[in-house]
């Protein structure tokens, strides 16, 4: 099995916690965390912007990543978020365990 961390920016805490919530009761993800409010500088449409977002971190599996990503634009309010997918290369087996029991959804195949 592979596990992976999945990092989404949101508009907001309250964003996140949906996005969060959806994740977690439709078995997409075992764990999430809002670490809390970050400040953010990017290029949007030739522009240079700045300000306020959330981070969303997400522990899952990467066969559920596709229906993850699905989940995180139907519910986002960005035209693009940034949804990515990190590998977890190594990890506590019970931890992992654990992660494979809470993530209850059934792949894509995607």
């Amino acid at each position: 099995m592979q596990y992976i961390l999945v990092y989404i920016t949101a508009r907001d805490k309250a964003e996140a916690e949906a996005i969060a919530s959806a994740a977690l009761d439709k078995g997409l993800a075992a764990c999430a965390n809002i670490p809390g409010p970050v400040h953010s500088m990017y290029k949007w449409e030739g522009n240079l912007e700045s300000g306020p977002e959330t981070v969303l971190l997400l522990k899952s599996r990467r066969d559920l990543f596709p229906a993850l990503r699905e989940e995180v634009r139907r519910l986002h309010s960005y035209a693009t978020p940034c949804i990515v997918s990190l590998p977890l290369l190594d990890g506590d087996r019970d931890f992992l365990d654990w992660i494979d029991a809470s993530c209850t959804a059934k792949p894509s195949g995607d």
